[in-house]
C-alpha cells in the first residue's frame, strides 16, 4: 500500500484565480508568473490550466523550453534575463523576452549578432534595491537599449517591495512616475498585491504570482475574501493513535508535554515532504474535516495532531495539511513563514495529481 500523503492540484481553482486577476487588471495583459515549477504545483500542469493568460514569466531557459514544447506561442518573460552571451542563441530559439537589469546585459546585447531583434523589459530599481537600474542611470540605459539594432520592443518595468504591507506603493510609485514621465513605452508594475489593491499600478502588463495559486498576499485578508480558491490541497491520513497521560510527552525533544489526557494522531507527513519543521505546537490542521492543531516537533516523515476533541477520528482518518478548508497562508503564519515557501517546498517524493 502506498503512503497516503498526496498533493492534489485543482485546475479549476487556477482558472478561477486567473479570472480574478483579469477582472482586477481592467484590460491590462496578464503575465502569469509560473517560475519555481509553477510555485511547486508543476509547471506543465499550471501552464495548461492558465493557457488563457497573455504571457508566462519564468526564471530559466529550461522552463521556457518546457512551455514551448507544450505548444505555448505567446510571450515568455525571462525574469532575470540572460547570464552569459552564450545563452543568446537559445533565447532566440525559444523567442523569450529578456529582463535587462544591469549594464553588463546591455553590453551582451550590443556584442551579439541575433538573427532578429529581441524584445526586452528594462527594469528600474525604484527602491527594492535588488535588481534594476537606479533612477539616475535609467535614462542612459534606455538610450543604449533603444539604440541597439539587436533590441526590439522595450517595456519598462519595476517591482514593489511593500505592496502587501501597510507602507503600500506610494513611495516607489512616485519615483516610477518621475522616471517614466514622457517615455512612450509599455509599462509593467503590478505584482499580485499591487494588482489587487492599487489601481494606478495596473499598466500595460501585470504580473500576478501567488494569487494565481489561491493564496492571499496580505496578512490581514484571507484568500476567500479575495474570491481566490486554493490550487493545491496537501492531504494525508492518521497512521497511528497514542493516548498520553498527564506528564507524558510526544516527539523529539519532548516538545509537547500533556497536562491532561490527550489523544494524539500520528500523520504521515514530515519535513522531508516539505512540511515546515519549525511549525510548532498549535499549527492548524483539519482531521475528519474538523479543525485541530499539531503537537510537538515535526519529524522527518511524521507529525502529530491533537485528536482529543475529535472522538471519531482514528487510524485512517483524513487529514488536510493545507488547501481546501485550510488556507495555506494560515498554516504559514503559524509556522512563522509565508505561503510561497510552503508551496514551493513540497518535496519530489510527494505524489502530485489533478483533483
Amino acid at each position: 500500500m502506498s503512503r497516503p500523503l498526496i498533493a492534489r492540484i485543482h485546475p479549476a481553482a487556477l482558472q478561477n484565480n486567473l479570472a480574478v486577476a483579469r477582472r482586477h487588471a481592467r484590460g491590462a495583459r496578464i503575465m502569469a508568473v509560473v517560475k519555481a515549477n509553477g510555485y511547486g504545483h508543476g509547471l506543465r500542469r499550471v501552464a495548461q490550466a492558465l493557457w488563457n493568460a497573455d504571457g508566462f514569466a519564468v526564471l530559466s531557459l529550461e522552463e521556457a523550453v518546457s512551455l514551448r514544447d507544450l505548444g505555448w506561442d505567446k510571450p515568455i518573460l525571462l525574469l532575470e534575463g540572460m547570464f552569459d552571451v552564450t545563452e543568446l542563441a537559445e533565447c532566440m530559439a525559444q523567442r523569450v523576452t529578456l529582463v535587462v537589469h544591469h549594464a553588463e546585459q546591455i553590453a551582451m546585447l550590443e556584442r551579439a549578432r541575433p538573427a532578429s531583434p529581441l524584445p526586452v523589459f528594462l527594469k528600474l530599481n525604484s527602491g527594492m534595491n535588488r535588481l534594476g537600474f537606479r533612477p539616475r542611470d535609467f535614462h542612459a540605459a534606455l538610450a543604449r537599449i533603444t539604440a541597439s539594432p539587436n533590441v526590439g520592443e522595450v517595456t519598462l518595468m519595476s517591482h514593489f517591495a511593500t505592496a502587501d504591507e501597510a507602507a503600500g506603493v506610494s513611495g516607489q510609485l512616485e519615483i516610477i512616475q518621475a522616471v517614466f514621465a514622457n517615455l512612450h513605452h509599455p509599462v509593467s508594475l503590478a505584482n499580485s498585491a499591487a494588482l489587487l489593491r492599487y489601481r494606478t499600478t495596473r499598466r500595460d502588463w501585470v504580473r500576478p504570482g501567488i494569487m494565481l495559486y489561491g493564496a492571499s498576499p496580505f496578512v490581514e485578508e484571507d484568500a476567500h475574501a479575495l474570491d481566490l480558491q486554493p490550487a493545491m490541497t496537501l492531504s494525508s491520513r492518521i497512521i497511528a493513535v497514542q493516548t498520553l497521560a498527564p506528564g507524558e510527552a510526544v516527539g523529539y525533544g519532548a516538545g509537547f508535554i500533556a497536562d491532561r489526557p490527550v489523544r494524539v494522531g500520528v500523520v504521515a507527513c514530515g519535513y522531508a515532504d516539505g512540511y515546515p519543521r519549525h511549525a510548532g505546537t498549535g499549527t492548524p490542521v483539519l482531521v475528519n474535516g474538523q479543525r485541530t492543531h499539531t503537537l510537538g516537533r515535526v519529524s522527518m516523515d511524521m507529525l502529530c495532531a491533537d485528536l482529543t476533541g475529535i472522538p471519531g477520528a482514528g487510524v485512517g482518518a483524513p487529514v488536510v495539511l493545507w488547501g481546501a478548508g485550510l488556507p495555506v497562508e494560515e498554516v504559514a503564519a503559524a509556522a512563522g513563514t509565508i505561503s510561497y515557501e510552503l508551496l514551493c517546498a513540497v518535496a519530489q517524493r510527494v505524489p502530485m495529481s489533478e483533483a
